[in-house]
């Protein structure tokens, strides 16, 4: 059995803050046991204009600070970042293990060209999926806009990958919600994969429209077994690797692939 830490907090602009909220998240998960902690894509600064100027490198302050939180408690994290690139930053997932030590980053492949927004104005896409083992899960990364792409999930799970981590930064709207909570349940049913999915909570100082909270730890036949809604809260729920194999041996579905 394996505690997970949903630490659906509020991103601000500023670094600083953000990180001072997610090192209180990360004691907070700690205090309750949790083996794991997983925050929203963009923990490091809000979506906008400004991501360029906010942008740090995996070794700076950020991170910095997030792996040194993480060593202290000895608890693995996954965060979203934004790191510096050519003209455009790199919207990037960092994974980082329980001794401080960065263990994989995962650049955004799809980036959000809809509804109105322009994420590739900014961001430079990623090429490569991420597998990464922490508190003994072998976790698929998948930032927001890229659980619209089964082929993505499908990937990681050929790749090696027992559960997902499923960051984001969800824009709201007409029937978006809707969207979110039905693409990270069907990526966990189609896969037989528990699925974690945080959100960033409604930061009610920003006018831009992204966290919606709904972060939800989802199990392999589907089953919502905590859906947060949109307060920012850390909660830790359980998930038990052996109720994977319990249903692919009920529903053997990926082993009944044709193409």
């Amino acid at each position: 059995m394996k505690k997970v830490a949903l630490c659906q907090i509020p991103v601000a602009y500023d670094p600083d803050t953000n990180l001072k909220r997610a090192v209180e998240a990360i004691d907070e998960a700690a205090a309750q046991g949790a083996d794991l902690a997983v925050f929203p894509e963009a923990t490091l600064t809000r979506f906008g204009s400004r991501v360029a100027e906010s942008a740090q490198p995996l070794d700076g302050p950020f991170v910095g600070g997030l792996a040194a939180a993480a060593r202290t408690r000895g608890l693995p994290v996954i965060a979203g970042v934004f790191e510096p690139g050519e003209g455009r930053v790199h919207n990037t997932t960092v994974a980082i293990d329980g001794a401080g030590v960065v263990k994989a980053a995962y650049r955004k492949i799809h980036l959000f060209d809809a509804f109105t927004a322009r994420e590739s104005d900014l961001v430079a896409p990623g090429r490569t999926p991420v597998v990464v083992e922490l508190a003994g899960l072998r976790i698929g990364l998948i930032t927001c806009y890229d659980v619209r792409f089964p082929e993505l999930a499908r990937a990681l799970v050929d790749a090696g990958a027992d559960v997902f981590a499923v960051i984001a930064a969800w824009g709201s709207g007409p029937m978006k919600e809707d969207h979110w909570v039905t693409l990270v349940r069907a990526r966990a049913i189609e896969n037989t994969m528990w699925t974690i999915a945080v959100g960033q909570a409604p930061n009610p100082e920003a006018k831009d429209g992204f966290g919606v909270g709904r972060s939800m730890l989802v199990d392999p036949l589907g089953v919502v077994r905590g859906d947060l809604g949109p307060r920012a809260e850390v909660r830790v729920l359980e998930l038990d690797p052996a109720i994977t194999a319990e249903v692919r041996a009920t529903l053997p579905c990926l082993e009944h692939r044709v193409i």
